[in-house]
């Protein structure tokens, strides 16, 4: 598994929605990136800035945050804990 340094925190993004409240479904171009996700491993932080965040945490995050990667065909993004808006 992957292990975040310093201040980062690894997150698995929540799948996008595919039919909306009405029961309407929505095609791929149309989907929204998500913006909540659970963390997954959480680095040791920074001297002066303890990690307030925990693995099992559901976060929510910015629309352009972090770094995509892929990793066995799974989607995950890598970001500081500065990009985190709100625990869930």
């Amino acid at each position: 598994m992957i292990k975040p340094l310093a201040d980062r925190v690894l997150v698995e993004p929540k799948e996008a929605e595919t039919k909306t409240a009405a029961g309407l479904y929505i095609p791929d171009t149309a989907k929204e990136k998500p913006q909540q996700g659970t963390i997954l491993a959480v680095g040791s932080g920074k001297k002066d800035e303890p990690m307030e965040v925990k693995e099992g945490d559901v976060v929510l995050y910015g629309k352009y945050a972090g770094t995509e990667i892929t990793v066995d065909g799974k989607n995950y993004l890598i970001m500081k804990q500065s990009d985190i808006l709100a625990v869930l």
